[in-house]
C-alpha cells in the first residue's frame, strides 16, 4: 500500500539555507550541508532542495554543491534549480541524486519531460508548478522563475500534458501560503489532484504537523512538504531544525487508515 511522505524543503542561496514567505523576505537560516546531517539522523522519509536563484539569475546548477548534498544525504534527494537540459538531469543522477525538480523548463520547452523521462526513468522526474491565484478573476496561474514571471498557464491543464508527457511527480507549491504557517491551500490541491494520476506533493503553508495531518487525512497517500514547518521553532520563529518522530508519522497513516476502512 502507497503511503504518504513527510518532506522538509530547503531552499537554497548564495550556497546558504533560506526560507521565504510569499517567495521574498528571504531569510538565512543556516547551512544545508548542516541541515541535511540533522535530517539524516532524524530519518526523514525524503528531502528537497531548491537552489531559488538559478534559474532567475541563468546559472546552470551548482553541480559542487549538489554532489555534496547527495553524498550526505541517508534518504531519497530530489533537487531543482536551474536545470533545463536533459545532459544536466542526468549529470545530477550521476552524482546520486534520485530526483530531479523542473520548473520553468517545463514551460519552456515541451519535450523536455519526454526525453528525460525516458533517459533516467519517470520516477526521477519532478514537475514543480509554482502557483499564485489571481484576486480579482479567482483562478490559478502558474508563474516561473521564483515566482516572478507569470506564464498564463492553468495548473489543471498543465499538469495533465505533464502527465501525458511521461512526468513521475507533480510538485504543487503555493506562492500565496508560502511561509505563512496557515496551512496548505486545499482548494489548489484539490482542482489539481481529482485531474491526474501520478503522485502528488504539495508545498506552501505547512504551520503544524496538524496541517500535515488533514492534508493527509483529506487526500490519502501523498507528498507533504513544508519548509518553515521544519527550520522554525515557535511563536518567535527560532532556528531549530525539527522532524516528527517515526510514532508520529504511523499516527498520522493509521488515522488515514481508519478513515477509509
Amino acid at each position: 500500500m502507497l503511503r504518504s511522505r513527510i518532506i522538509p524543503c530547503l531552499l537554497v542561496r548564495n550556497k546558504g539555507l533560506v526560507k521565504t514567505v510569499g517567495f521574498a523576505d528571504a531569510k538565512y537560516v543556516g547551512d544545508p550541508i548542516n541541515a541535511v546531517r540533522i535530517f539524516n539522523e532524524k530519518e526523514v522519509d525524503e528531502l528537497m532542495v531548491i537552489d531559488i536563484d538559478a534559474t532567475v539569475q541563468g546559472r546552470s546548477p551548482d553541480y559542487d554543491l549538489i554532489g555534496r548534498l547527495a553524498a550526505e544525504c541517508r534518504m531519497p534527494l530530489c533537487y531543482g534549480g536551474g536545470v533545463k537540459t536533459r545532459a544536466q538531469i542526468e549529470k545530477i543522477v550521476a552524482l546520486g541524486v534520485e530526483k530531479v525538480a523542473l520548473s520553468s523548463a517545463i514551460v519552456e520547452s515541451s519535450c523536455l519531460v519526454a526525453e528525460a523521462s525516458s533517459s533516467v526513468g519517470a520516477q526521477s522526474i519532478v514537475a514543480v508548478l509554482d502557483v499564485k491565484k489571481a484576486p480579482s478573476e479567482r483562478r490559478y496561474e502558474v508563474y516561473t522563475h521564483n515566482g516572478t514571471r507569470p506564464t498564463g498557464k492553468c495548473p489543471v491543464a498543465t499538469a495533465k500534458l505533464l502527465e501525458e508527457q511521461g512526468v513521475g511527480e507533480i510538485a504543487l507549491n503555493s506562492i500565496d501560503n508560502d511561509g505563512r504557517m496557515e496551512g496548505y491551500d486545499f482548494d489548489l490541491i484539490e482542482l489539481v489532484s481529482r485531474q491526474i494520476r501520478r503522485p502528488i506533493t504539495c508545498l506552501g503553508g505547512a504551520g503544524s504537523l496538524g496541517d500535515i495531518e488533514k492534508l493527509i487525512v483529506r487526500f490519502g497517500p501523498i507528498g507533504a512538504a513544508a519548509g518553515s514547518l521544519f527550520v522554525f521553532k515557535g511563536a518567535y520563529r527560532a532556528v531549530l531544525i525539527n522532524y516528527p518522530s517515526q510514532s508520529v508519522k504511523e499516527a498520522l497513516f493509521r488515522k488515514w487508515q481508519s478513515t477509509h476502512e
